[in-house]
């Protein structure tokens, strides 16, 4: 039976072929999808991680750092420093903001933080901001060591690099001192908008909220879930979308064979084995297309301008799927298989 049905491909190899290229590059999509959902969620990680602090403490109400607007007087950093269980404490101002670079304008997020303290992104490229009017800034900003930039009349020297550090989509940040923050911020006024410690405060806390890094990153993530949602919904169309095509291709492959199915169960075949010949079929379609889903993705990637991360188990899920998908296709041309009249083997002998 196997041998029939990789016959059947051969002879049938352009239907085939086009079928793994249509569901190859819904998968693609699929994958690059599952990428770009993912990327919301470890472009927030990645930034939480980059400021190393075991607690982050907010003004009392708020949601968190990224997704509320608050301030903090400077005289509390002291109040925190003493709190039982705090080994550290350092200011932190994270603000939404618009850069002039040249001639146009880019949306960032700034994060003040002191110079070689908690907050300090890891540096690719260049060095840390060692001094006031220094920045460090993502490489999505597309600026260079040396470069430029002006925020709400401060004219801040890139003099070094991130990678991945981003927030909300792809939103690229920018690292500088904490005063430069308070400057662009509050017009220079000793406000904060967070404390980040080393630690966590045990002691008398009424006055903020303090909340762990997961529940940062849990904050931030559940102000996108929306966006989140939308996407993993069009994935799984992608799914049933591939589906179809190869669905569709089976069956008309088996309108094609029915006299060689009429043939098959004259001869003793069961239906059982025509439905697995049918079955392998798909399955190999779907496996085909979820290689070329690997390579296409890769060229593909570029199309997107939010940053893409496909997680390494959406490619131990891919064939899964595929085979999944390959199954349930071949169900739409049970019926017709199964269902075929042996005597249709002879119709028309003489």
């Amino acid at each position: 039976m196997l041998a029939i049905t990789l016959h059947d491909l051969r002879y049938r190899y352009r239907q085939f072929l086009i079928a793994v290229v249509g569901a190859g590059l819904v998968f693609s999509m699929a994958l690059l999808l599952t990428g770009l959902s993912n990327s919301f969620r470890a472009e927030v990680r990645r930034t939480v991680d980059a400021v190393g602090a075991d607690a982050w403490v907010v003004p009392k109400g708020s949601t968190g750092p990224f997704t509320a607007f608050g301030a903090l007087a400077q005289s509390d950093l002291e109040s925190v420093r003493s709190s039982p269980g705090v080994r550290a404490a350092d200011p932190l101002v994270v603000i939404p903001s618009t850069a002039v670079i040249g001639s146009g304008t880019r949306t960032l997020r700034v994060f003040g933080h002191r110079l070689g303290g908690l907050g300090s992104p890891r540096i690719v490229d260049g060095r840390a901001a060692a001094r006031e009017g220094e920045v460090v800034t993502d490489k999505r900003l597309k600026l260079h060591v040396g470069d430029k930039l002006r925020l709400s009349g401060s004219e801040l020297t890139v003099v070094g690099r991130t990678q991945g550090m981003s927030l909300l989509g792809g939103v690229p940040n920018a690292y500088m001192s904490f005063r430069d923050a308070q400057a662009i911020a509050f017009h220079g006024q000793p406000l904060l908008t967070a404390i980040v410690t080393r630690g966590v405060p045990t002691g008398a806390t009424g006055s903020f909220t303090v909340l762990s890094a997961a529940q940062v990153v849990k904050d931030t993530v559940h102000a996108m879930r929306d966006a989140i949602s939308s996407i993993d919904n069009s994935r799984t169309l992608m799914w049933i979308v591939a589906a179809i095509i190869v669905a569709a291709l089976v069956y008309v492959s088996a309108l094609e064979r029915v006299r060689d199915f009429a043939v098959l169960k004259s001869i003793g075949c069961s239906s059982m084995k025509l439905f697995l010949g049918v079955a392998a079929q798909a399955v190999l379609v779907t496996l085909l297309a979820a290689v070329f889903a690997v390579a296409a993705s890769t060229f593909m990637r570029p199309m997107f301008a939010l940053p893409v991360s496909i997680p390494a188990s959406s490619y131990v899920v891919l064939p899964i799927v595929a085979v999944v998908v390959g199954v349930l296709s071949s169900l739409v041309a049970l019926r017709r298989a199964v269902g075929v009249d042996p005597t249709a083997a002879f119709a028309g002998a003489t």
